[in-house]
């Protein structure tokens, strides 16, 4: 959406025709939230927005047939590393010598996706924030063999979309969930330990850190077993680094299913 709406041809891949009209008409709908506010007194430069956003974007099933014309390729599949690197390994032997490869993984190792293909050098991670209409932060990585012209190029794109780029080398989680992620389960030990309710906890970091949510409203909004999935991947990278520590409270809630917000319950239940 945010590259179509910025003057970009974009063609949407994913697994589905029924997948993929569901996201245009999700991408539709967002669009026309943008327009109210964007085009509040001018409703026909609205309209002509959405038009011309909608023209600048077509979608396919078949990945490998549309990569021969494109100049950079964003995957944003399933956080599987075994997965990402046959998706890059593929597309690799059809897509132009020019064309950058970018992963939006929030928590895996681009270097590791890079050395599945003969790109390494016009390789490298943008990681936007959700909802990445509103998030104006991108985070884009460097692994050890990026380019200093694919990192430009990464750089110049996140601000044609109208984003704010951070840069930040391959490492775990990066910034923004480097910092996150260890303070999510820091709450959750505290809480573990009894020494605050996890209701306080979440009121305390609202009110005194001014976060729009609390830890525990926030974990259930990423999904518990996201969250447990980051952990034990760096935990394994890193297990005697404190801060990657499993929670017991964590796997207990994951193993009965107890996701957060998307099954309706997790640290809290929802309706």
């Amino acid at each position: 959406q945010v590259a179509a709406a910025s003057g970009h041809t974009v063609v949407l891949v994913d697994q589905s025709d029924e997948i993929l009209k569901k996201s245009t008409k999700g991408i539709e709908e967002s669009l026309k939230r943008v327009t109210k506010k964007k085009f509040a007194d001018k409703p026909e430069a609205g309209a002509e927005f959405i038009e011309k956003t909608l023209k600048n974007l077509t979608t396919s099933t078949d990945a490998a047939s549309v990569v021969h014309s494109t100049d950079l390729v964003i995957e944003a599949i399933v956080e599987n590393m075994e997965v990402k690197n046959e998706l890059f390994k593929r597309l690799d032997k059809f897509a132009p010598e020019h064309t950058i490869f970018a992963s939006n993984t929030s928590s895996l190792q681009v270097t590791n996706m890079a050395n599945s293909t003969t790109r390494q050098d016009r390789f490298g991670g943008l990681h936007f924030f959700n909802p990445v209409p509103m998030m104006k932060l991108v985070e884009v990585i460097r692994t050890p063999m990026t380019s200093q012209k694919t990192f430009e190029s990464l750089m110049d794109f996140s601000k044609a979309v109208g984003k704010s780029p951070v840069s930040c080398k391959d490492t775990p989680g990066f910034i923004v969930n480097r910092l996150l992620v260890p303070y999510m389960m820091e709450a959750v030990r505290l809480f573990e330990r009894g020494d605050a309710s996890k209701e306080d906890i979440d009121v305390a970091m609202k009110l005194g850190a001014g976060y729009p949510m609390g830890p525990f409203e926030l974990l259930d909004y990423v999904g518990l077993d996201t969250s447990k999935y980051i952990i034990d991947g760096w935990h394994s990278l890193e297990p005697n680094n404190p801060l990657f520590a499993p929670s017991p409270l964590l796997n207990k809630l994951v193993a009965e299913k107890k996701l957060g917000k998307k099954t309706g319950e997790g640290f809290y239940k929802y309706k």
